[in-house]
């Protein structure tokens, strides 16, 4: 196969180029130029898309002698994903860039250019399986399967991708551990063998996700205020909020009870952030919006697992389709779910699809 492994600069996509390489394909090395600001380097950066990067990617590339290219994907990337990023905090909801990325940045952008200049699929370096199983008329299925090693396992951040995505996509990682890989590179004379992984989010360089939407939204002061409708505080914006958070608040007036207390809903429209005690953040219903299958849709109710971080715990659910919505019925409450984030459904250590949480409830 002609595949264009993606090469991020760091550890991981330079093991799985180095795979895909090892397994007979014909592959090309590509870096995907997601900032604007083509002059950012490390050391003012918490991500993985620096000029730096680009530069340890190729050195890779030289190393296995394999073609490599810079693909400019600055403005899809902008759109996509800090746009929405920054539109979705501002409506009270809060997002993960990581899936959205994945969705429609590695495996819709990429993709989709690398099977118009005549490739066959996409590999990267994120750490889950992909296992091929034949049915009895001799058609081959491919399934998304969790990573040997749950540390890594990223399979929850590609449960957007859908069957026909998951068919042209290959992640050499998935049998092996970090401690592996690392190994595994330095055995290859990588330089990368001990390079940091990337961490937080990409394109907020210092980590202060507060300050950095606030330079974007501005101020917009509004109360604090309790789950009894009383005033407690005050805020400079109520996108800096979300569900379950507990510092920063800087209430004025503390509980009743001197117990802790906790965001439990954003209210837009009044530009209220309303906070109560622990309790409160508790549900155990779903319903999602934006449903990816990566696979056949289930038909009915089925008994799944249901996994609403990255490296959250697997909690038991059933779940359904109404229409357009997937609703998940929860075995056990859970805290701090805020529409926005998304929640991926398993039946063992198999992707069955996910959704963008959109509301909350309880039983």
């Amino acid at each position: 196969m002609r595949v264009v492994a993606a090469m991020s600069g760091g550890v991981d996509s330079a093991v799985a180029a180095a795979r895909m390489l090892d397994a007979g394909h014909e592959v090309v090395g590509v870096h995907l130029a997601l900032s604007r600001s083509a002059a950012t380097l490390r050391e003012s950066a918490r991500g993985c898309c620096t000029l730096e990067d680009a530069g340890d990617a190729r050195r890779v590339a030289d190393r296995l002698g394999i073609p490599f290219y810079v693909w400019d994907l600055a403005d899809r990337f902008q759109a996509e994903v800090i746009d929405d990023f920054v539109a979705e905090y501002a409506a009270g909801r809060t997002p993960n860039p990581c899936l959205r990325c994945n969705e429609r940045i590695k495996f819709a952008a990429l993709l989709d250019k690398a099977l118009a200049l005549g490739f066959d699929a996409v590999a990267t370096g994120h750490y889950a399986q992909v296992v091929e199983r034949r049915s009895p008329d001799g058609a081959v299925a491919r399934e998304l399967h969790r990573a040997v090693d749950p540390a890594k396992d990223q399979s929850y951040v590609l449960g957007v991708l859908d069957a026909d995505q998951l068919a042209r996509s290959f992640f050499p990682l998935g049998d092996a551990t970090k401690t592996q890989v690392r190994a595994e590179a330095a055995e290859r004379g990588f330089a990368v063998a001990r390079k940091p992984d990337s961490h937080d989010i990409c394109f907020v360089a210092d980590g202060d996700t507060r300050g950095w939407l606030g330079a974007r939204l501005g101020e917009r002061p509004g109360e604090i205020v309790d789950e009894t409708g009383a005033v407690v505080g005050a805020h400079e914006g109520a996108y800096a909020y979300t569900v379950g958070q507990r510092r920063g608040l800087r209430l004025g007036r503390p509980a009743q009870d001197g117990r802790p207390r906790y965001v439990t809903s954003v209210d837009v429209p009044r530009n209220r952030v309303v906070v109560g005690p622990g309790e409160l953040l508790g549900i155990d219903r779903i319903r999602g919006e934006h449903v990816r299958w990566c696979g056949p849709a289930p038909d009915g109710t089925v008994e799944v697992g249901a996994q609403l971080r990255a490296h959250g715990a697997e909690i038991p659910a059933r779940a359904w389709v109404e229409g357009a919505s997937l609703h998940v019925s929860l075995a056990e409450r859970t805290r701090g779910v805020a529409p926005g984030q998304s929640v991926v459904l398993y039946a063992g250590t198999r992707v069955v699809g996910s959704a963008t949480i959109a509301e909350t409830g309880r039983a």
